[in-house]
């Protein structure tokens, strides 16, 4: 008999830990994974250099058009075949990223993008409207929420182990603004689906919210 195919949809804010939760679940079920965030943030990253603005909706809504995405593996991924795993994460990208994705231009065909991915497979993604707008028919949708200033302290020690210095009130802040930013858009606003699952991860190791939400899990498969 044929496994019926299913969605783990993770949102939340930025920096919460929901990137590297999705992962491991998808490596624990044994599922494919996709990074939502790292879409935008790729497309943010090719605007920049191209010189594109933020507030320039069909430029940037051509760019995701034409926009050439590949993800290897968890956490890799290539912008027109150049590995931009790391550029990707940096503060300056950070900034820049709500603004861009905040467009219908942008998210139409990104989104329309992420549900093709998942066409015919089970997988985990995690973003700001996956559970809300992408697939609100999930099988399984969770948002996970967490202190600023922990996710602050938690983003700075990961631009750390890439070799990127940052501040840590400049990295709260950016968190902050990003928070106000992506919940207030006119499209696809983050916002937790009335049948997600809360998962706070201010005072759980990261082993404890993968555990609390693989239990959920399997015990719905």
């Amino acid at each position: 008999m044929t496994r019926q195919c299913y969605v783990v949809a993770i949102d939340g804010p930025s920096g919460t830990g929901k990137s590297s939760t999705a992962k491991e679940i998808a490596r624990r079920l044994g599922i494919d994974y996709l990074d939502t965030g790292a879409m935008y943030r790729a497309l943010s990253l090719k605007a920049s250099r191209a010189g594109i603005a933020a507030s320039d909706a069909v430029g940037l809504g051509e760019l995701a058009r034409t926009l050439d995405l590949l993800f290897p593996q968890p956490g890799q991924v290539l912008l027109d075949g150049e590995d931009v795993s790391k550029e990707i994460r940096t503060p300056e990208i950070s900034a820049r990223v709500s603004t861009d994705c905040a467009h219908a231009s942008v998210r139409e065909v990104l989104v329309d993008r992420q549900r093709r991915y998942a066409q015919g497979r089970s997988c985990a993604l995690d973003g700001r409207d996956v559970g809300t707008v992408v697939f609100p028919d999930a099988k399984f949708k969770f948002y996970v929420d967490c202190d600023p200033r922990v996710r602050a302290k938690r983003r700075v020690a990961e631009l750390s182990s890439m070799g990127v210095v940052a501040d840590f009130d400049e990295v709260l802040a950016n968190l902050v603004e990003r928070d106000r930013l992506d919940s207030t858009r006119a499209v696809g606003p983050l916002r937790r689906a009335g049948d997600a699952i809360v998962v706070d991860t201010s005072h759980l190791t990261f082993h404890e919210q993968v555990e609390r939400i693989l239990s959920v899990v399997r015990s719905g498969i």
